[in-house]
């Protein structure tokens, strides 16, 4: 078998493996550290095949792949998951933050009226859904309008992502809805906390909220640290890099929902610190990061030409 042949078997055989791990690792009770290094290494099988734009979107795409599976499987036990979950650190800060009660019950209490939603509350709700597509869309753009810069802001975007993922399996902390639920932001005031999202979704999607919200979960105990907030950071930076409008525009949208994120009531205060700091920590490291990146560019562009002679 010639060498080239033989490297893009092997390219799709990790290809198959990683796509599969996932979905069969309930069936085959495979460990998470398999799971996870399987799915993680179809980008770079994928690599060794002519670079196109396609083959960009493709490895961003199976990166996203292997961290949704990353991020879902702490639920995969959802009992042993509650017995690790902190809830009450995050209240104890924010309350210190809140002056005695959290930021979050302060807006509600101040701004909202229980059972109905004002239109700039539904521009919030909208911006927390918007960030499915804000982050992926942000990369999309650089890949077309500014190639040149593509691998840098993909760069910077996914490892967002995937550092983010790590606080939650060592620490998985608990949003305030669900503090709330357990009594734990109780303070003798009412009204008590509303989940806004979800409230709105009922009432704006009807019967599709149910089947639309199980999709986009997967975790609901992991808060610490908002990864809302750190990749729209991550990405408004990158946009900034691209044009003062679009720099513009990609702050504009951070700031709404890091604003949408709290008064919601979907993270704390602390949870969007922890992700600015995420953020920032990688934009601080990704140049002195820069010279081991091209080396490894370097030897998947060498695992190309001999896969594609």
């Amino acid at each position: 078998m010639p060498r080239s042949t033989a490297i893009r078997a092997a390219a799709c055989t990790v290809l198959a493996v990683g796509i599969a791990a996932p979905l069969l690792r309930r069936r085959l009770r495979l460990k998470p550290p398999v799971v996870i290094a399987a799915a993680a290494a179809t980008p770079f099988a994928l690599a060794v095949f002519p670079r196109s734009r396609t083959r960009d979107v493709g490895m961003c795409a199976l990166q996203m792949y292997a961290y949704l599976a990353a991020y879902k499987m702490p639920n995969d036990d959802p009992e042993k998951l509650l017995r690790r979950v902190k809830v009450e650190y995050p209240v104890k800060a924010d309350r210190a933050i809140g002056r005695g009660t959290t930021p979050t019950l302060r807006l509600q209490r101040a701004l909202s009226t229980p059972g109905s939603f004002t239109a700039w509350e539904k521009v919030l709700v909208w911006s927390h859904w918007v960030w499915f597509a804000f982050p992926h869309g942000t990369v999309l753009y650089v890949l077309l309008r500014h190639r040149d810069q593509f691998p840098a802001a993909a760069a910077r975007i996914y490892a967002t992502f995937d550092l983010g993922v790590v606080g939650y399996w060592a620490i998985p902390t608990a949003p305030p809805w669900f503090a709330a639920e357990k009594g734990l932001l109780d303070d003798g005031r009412t009204p008590e906390l509303r989940r806004m999202m979800v409230e709105y979704g009922q009432q704006f999607w009807k019967q599709g909220w149910a089947p639309l919200y199980g999709v986009l979960g997967g975790n609901p105990l992991a808060a610490m640290p908002s990864l809302h907030f750190a990749t729209s950071v991550s990405a408004a930076h990158v946009l900034s890099g691209t044009g003062k409008v679009a720099g513009a525009l990609g702050w504009a949208y951070a700031t709404t929902l890091g604003i949408a994120l709290v008064y919601l009531g979907e993270h704390y205060v602390v949870d969007l610190a922890a992700g600015l700091t995420l953020a920032e920590t990688i934009r601080v490291a990704q140049p002195k990061l820069t010279p081991a990146a091209r080396a490894l560019s370097r030897a998947l562009q060498a695992l190309e030409a001999k896969a594609n002679v």
